[in-house]
């Protein structure tokens, strides 16, 4: 099992790709659009007031991929930015595990994307990857991705007081876990996109989830 660089998942509209220098001027638009619907629930450096700016954020991203510690990834749909998922820090070891986080346009929320993203990047994890153990952490506010989450069968663990610097303060966080031995997998090793889309199947008139904001 090999760490590979870059690294594209695909689900049929939905692409998962390296961010790229030409991104610029259309992520910007993205985040600027989008500023008021994610701030409740992006991290935040308390020692940074204002983000760091594009060029940074990808040679960052670019460097810590390549070393293998994070893949992240923006999400597509058609061709167009759509938001980021993000599973890191990535540990090898004892520990093989990863934490996910993710966040999605507004426009494109309740279609079922982020789920599907996330069950992408899972499957990749456990089945490229070897790792045991993946990790999301949500706000208890965040009941669209506490939906997330529960359609992904991840299971709840407890609540970190005081977790992560979230919107100007530090916020308690809940988390949730899955491990590789709780996935039915095919011969290739993966299961999460394919029991997803079971469960979907299954939904009366409704082939799509409605869950889709940011993590944090």
């Amino acid at each position: 099992m090999v760490h590979v660089w870059p690294l594209t998942l695909r689900d049929s509209e939905l692409v998962l790709r390296p961010l790229r220098r030409r991104d610029r001027r259309e992520f910007e638009a993205l985040r600027a659009r989008n500023r008021d619907w994610l701030r409740p629930w992006d991290a935040s450096d308390p020692l940074r007031g204002t983000p760091p700016p594009f060029s940074t954020v990808r040679r960052w991203n670019e460097s810590q991929a390549r070393q293998g510690l994070q893949l992240p990834l923006v999400i597509t749909v058609d061709g167009r930015l759509a938001g980021q998922i993000t599973a890191g820090p990535i540990q090898y070891g004892a520990l093989r595990s990863a934490v996910i986080g993710y966040w999605i346009d507004r426009r494109m929320a309740g279609r079922g994307l982020v789920p599907r993203a996330a069950a992408l990047v899972i499957d990749h994890l456990f089945a490229e990857l070897g790792l045991h153990r993946i990790e999301v952490t949500v706000r208890p506010e965040n009941t669209s991705s506490l939906r997330v989450v529960e359609k992904l069968h991840l299971r709840a663990e407890g609540m970190r007081r005081s977790a992560i610097h979230v919107d100007g303060g530090w916020r308690d966080h809940l988390v949730f876990a899955l491990t590789a031995e709780e996935v039915r997998t095919d011969e290739s090793g993966r299961g999460v996109l394919a029991r997803l889309r079971s469960e979907t199947a299954r939904l009366p008139g409704s082939p799509e989830f409605d869950a889709d904001t940011p993590t944090a």
